[in-house]
């Protein structure tokens, strides 16, 4: 049973993909929490016992939590959030936590799919990257209005988007001309974060080398 396995471990456990966005971005959100946990480096084609009994998709990232098992990205961020609610990274009002909630769904719909295209390659893989970099650098002008994305304060949207703008040159996207200036600007600012340097395994600095 889930409570057997996570009953074994004493602090909070990670099984993370060292080189996988969406594990990635629930990093991010512990860096920037400051959590305690142990993050375990796994491979998603020879998972650890513990995430095969707990986790009935068999999927990267795993978070364990005494008696909990939680086993999607999302779900864990912002069971983080809650769990450890300094700094928020969700806003206070209903109104703005909804709409916050709406951008990382079309994040994730949107752009996540599109990174997830351009990784499995094959004859779609060219216009998904078009897509993208045509998408991003039409937000360039929002991602410039504000600190953070459509927000004063950091929010686990950011949290979600700093992963794939770091993703950006394994992904064969070079951002130029109109708008990309206020993208890099954007992504500068989110990788100065010190919780974003925190969050990033070798095999992600490498990305960047």
């Amino acid at each position: 049973m889930p409570a057997a396995v996570t009953n074994r471990r004493t602090v909070m456990t990670l099984f993370s993909d060292s080189a996988d966005i969406y594990s990635h971005r629930v990093r991010v959100v512990l860096a920037e929490k400051n959590i305690t946990v142990d993050i375990l480096d796994s491979d998603p084609l020879h998972l650890p016992e513990d995430v095969v009994e707990v986790n009935p998709y068999g999927t990267l990232p795993t978070l364990l939590d005494r008696d909990l098992a939680l086993y999607d990205s999302r779900i864990i961020m912002e069971y983080l959030d809650e769990r450890y609610p300094h700094p928020p990274l969700l806003p206070i009002d209903p109104v703005s936590r909804a709409n916050t909630r709406l951008y990382l769904h079309r994040v994730e719909k949107d752009w996540y799919s599109l990174v997830n295209g351009i990784e499995a390659g094959g004859k779609n893989a060219t216009k998904a990257r078009k897509e993208l970099t045509e998408t991003l650098l039409a937000l360039g002008p929002i991602m410039a209005s504000k600190p953070y994305f459509m927000s004063e304060e950091y929010s686990l949207v950011d949290a979600t988007i700093a992963p794939l703008l770091w993703r950006l040159p394994t992904l064969g996207i070079e951002l130029k001309g109109t708008g990309s200036a206020q993208v890099l600007g954007y992504a500068k600012r989110l990788f100065e974060r010190p919780g974003f340097a925190r969050s990033l395994t070798e095999a992600e600095k490498e990305m960047r080398m």
